[in-house]
């Protein structure tokens, strides 16, 4: 027997520490009620918290590699077409004469220009100024480095890197980094082209101040949120531009090469890190094709994650609010109901396993026989909602798979876009490597369809691009890809295709488009063509000898096809 001394603990506990008791019809239904609202909302909670993350974390992914790659695309657009001014500025007899390689010039080679033939230099450079807003300074360098005209006199040479001749012999263009002119309140770009002679010697250089405002431009138009930044930086972390404006505090920003490197590695995904402001942000990266750039595209995590944090403390709210109302239910319920409810706790049960087709008898009136009809309603509005859910699954599988096609899809031609191209590229070098196969790459390009589009207005050249498309899909075999590549540039992968038999292909699909009868003028094509791994050992570096290749063409007179140098050689 039990001394007062052993009660009297257990009475203390009892006074301070009450649980339940489910003995009574009351609490069992509160309970119930309860556990099963609580397991079925929580798990819809989480599950739907789990997949709302994993959907916002694939439309970010998406936005953001969106944003960076089609930035890059247009800044290598830009880019192109000022180099390609440039280079056709170079191409003047002035700058030949002012460097002595014009035909019949009195001075050798290397020697000071005469005075008329300054002047004329300087006139020509001030009249290209005149006409074109998107160049500061222009100059005329030697081959050392020396200033032999300018539009700015007095203005001391910009510096230029040890190895900037050398740029120019291997890579055809120099593209300095950016600088912040404090007299103009203006960033500044330094780039050159070379002056050749006929022989293919470079005489010295034709270089200009670029404007990077356009490229601040184009990053606030790819820029899809207000939060985020887009940002372009050199190899070495020098910042070059920014959707937020070129300011002297951008340019002066250095990002660690380290930090680069780790941008680097987000090309064609994102990850989350913090930037070079100390914000916790995730981001991606693309390279700028033919420069060392790389545009990044960021949003702070915080900002990214605002609409899942709010739909998180919506559902708790909910989830709350709805075992309030089942708890206060279930104990007025209780406090009515007295007879046996196994009958409903094992249509419950059921429901709670997933079956919903559940359906119980009604079974007598009062509060019994109401909670039956409320149950059996219950069940059937599950039923509907669980076909209604069916139906939007079906929906929206439908709908991801269209919205997949038209993501690879270029819209106005109908061949797949970059992002494809660039995908199967990669997949296509992996499985060369792999089985020690090769594959070929062309690119084309359609002569002169700037000066189409200034003649004849742009539906007219998106007609051109239309049939060339057309041309292309019925010239390519089956397994080959092609693509538009941009503005007006194709491409297309051909896999266990070597560059002879690529060349061919390439020759008809030329023949082709130059027989094609077009409104206005003739369109001719010019081609460029790689093979791997006899050009390049890896599939970007493919793309860029066929790339290469091809502006060989357009400079050997255009209409043709090029193989790369390399392939030239070995033939």
């Amino acid at each position: 027997m039990a001394t007062a001394a052993e009660l009297t603990p257990n009475r203390a506990r009892g006074r301070f520490v009450r649980f339940p008791r489910l003995d009574s019809i009351r609490n069992r239904i509160i309970a119930f009620a309860v556990v099963a609202t609580l397991i079925p909302s929580g798990v819809t909670f989480v599950l739907s918290y789990a997949q709302n993350r994993r959907a916002l974390e694939a439309k970010i992914t998406q936005d953001l590699v969106s944003q960076s790659e089609q930035t890059a695309r247009s800044m290598s657009v830009w880019l192109k077409e000022r180099l390609y001014d440039l280079r056709v500025f170079a191409a003047s007899d002035e700058v030949a004469n002012s460097l002595g390689a014009a035909p019949r010039t009195p001075n050798p080679v290397g020697a000071a220009p005469s005075r008329p033939t300054r002047d004329r230099l300087r006139e020509y450079l001030l009249s290209l100024n005149d006409r074109f807003a998107d160049y500061g300074q222009l100059m005329v360098l030697d081959a050392e480095g020396q200033m032999v005209g300018t539009t700015r006199e007095g203005v001391a040479i910009p510096g230029l890197p040890a190895d900037w001749s050398s740029m120019l012999r291997t890579e055809g263009q120099f593209i300095g980094s950016p600088q912040w002119d404090s007299a103009a309140s203006i960033g500044k770009l330094l780039v050159a082209v070379p002056v050749n002679r006929a022989d293919g010697r470079i005489l010295g250089a034709f270089a200009a101040d670029l404007n990077p405002g356009p490229l601040a431009e184009l990053m606030r138009a790819f820029s899809s949120n207000s939060a985020g930044m887009i940002y372009v930086v050199s190899s070495t972390g020098s910042m070059i531009a920014s959707s937020r404006g070129i300011t002297q505090q951008i340019l002066s920003t250095r990002i660690p090469e380290g930090s680069v490197e780790q941008m680097r590695a987000t090309s064609h995904t994102s990850s989350r890190y913090i930037d070079f402001e100390g914000m916790d942000v995730i981001g991606s990266a693309s390279n700028v094709p033919q420069t060392d750039w790389l545009v990044v595209s960021e949003i702070p995590a915080d900002a990214a994650f605002a609409q899942l944090r709010q739909f998180r403390n919506f559902s708790i709210l909910v989830v709350l609010g709805l075992l309030l109302a089942v708890a206060a239910s279930a104990y007025w319920l209780g406090v009515f109901i007295a007879r046996p409810l196994d009958r409903l706790t094992k249509g419950a049960a059921e429901v709670a396993a997933g079956d919903l087709a559940v359906d119980l008898p009604q079974g007598g009136g009062g509060e019994v026989g109401y909670l039956t009809s409320v149950f059996n309603h219950m069940v059937s509005r599950l039923r509907e909602g669980r076909r209604e859910l069916d139906n939007i699954n079906d929906m929206l599988q439908k709908k991801n798979e269209e919205l997949e096609r038209l993501s690879i899809t270029d819209g106005l031609t109908g061949l797949v876009n970059h992002r494809f191209l660039i995908q199967r590229l990669n997949e296509e070098g992996i499985r060369a490597d792999r089985y020690h196969h090769e594959f070929s790459v062309l690119m084309a390009d359609v002569d002169h369809f700037k000066q189409y589009n200034d003649e004849f207005g742009h539906p007219a050249g998106d007609e051109v691009l239309k049939r060339v498309a057309d041309i292309l899909r019925a010239s390519v075999r089956p397994g080959d890809t092609a693509a538009r590549y941009g503005g007006e540039e194709f491409a297309i992968v051909m896999p266990e295709t070597p560059a002879t038999e690529a060349f061919e292909i390439a020759e008809h699909v030329r023949a082709r488009v130059a027989s094609e009868s077009f409104p206005g003028k003739k369109i001719t094509l010019s081609i460029g063509v790689a093979e791997f791994p006899s050009d390049a050992d890896i599939p970007h570096a493919v793309m860029a000898a066929a790339d290469k290749a091809l502006y060989e063409a357009k400079r050997d007179g255009r209409n043709r096809t090029v193989l790369a140098k390399r392939k030239r050689a070995a033939s």
